[in-house]
């Protein structure tokens, strides 16, 4: 079924672009995705000593030292919500058409809209890291290499996910 606009009645029809634009856009998060996770975060001096952490090192010493359900959402948030939301983004711009997956892949779109709320989840881990920062004389932050590759991997998701024409998976159910 094809939707119209609500303004002036012009008939939007799905678009194949939709779903090739999301496969680029997914597709090149997931290679930025990579590197994000394998890459120092950040660098951080406190008291003249030095610590480099990826994502993954800071898991580890959340959860060493207890804080298992501050470990876990970080390990949510910043690895498996945006590796689960690209895998199955890449998955629905590649059979988004196939009409014997129709309520499949409706469910798996519902299922990347709702996980989608936990992106903001990224800024409030920023908002702690800025306010480590601001500790002044006594500690230093320096971000690493992987902070920018998240950033392209938030900004590349945010891009696909928008990009996505649900319309799509409509017309499969309906051909």
């Amino acid at each position: 079924m094809d939707e119209s606009c609500a303004h002036c009645g012009h008939i939007k029809k799905p678009s194949a672009v939709s779903a090739q634009s999301t496969l680029v856009f997914a597709l090149t998060a997931l290679i930025f995705y990579i590197p994000a996770n394998l890459f120092p975060f950040m660098t951080m001096e406190l008291y003249g000593k030095k610590t480099t952490a990826t994502i993954w090192s800071g898991i580890v010493t959340l959860a060493e030292s207890g804080s298992w359900l501050i470990a876990f959402v970080v390990f949510a948030a910043s690895m498996l919500i945006p590796f689960l939301k690209l895998v199955i983004l890449v998955y629905l711009s590649i059979g988004a058409k196939n009409p014997d997956q129709a309520i499949f892949n409706t469910r798996l779109y519902r299922f990347v809209e709702a996980i989608g709320r936990w992106s903001m989840l990224d800024i409030f881990l920023l908002a702690i890291l800025v306010s480590i920062m601001k500790l002044g004389h006594w500690t230093s932050v320096q971000p690493g290499l992987a902070a920018p590759l998240f950033v392209l991997v938030v900004i590349f998701t945010m891009l696909a996910s928008h990009q996505f024409d649900p319309q799509l998976l409509r017309k499969a159910k309906n051909d």
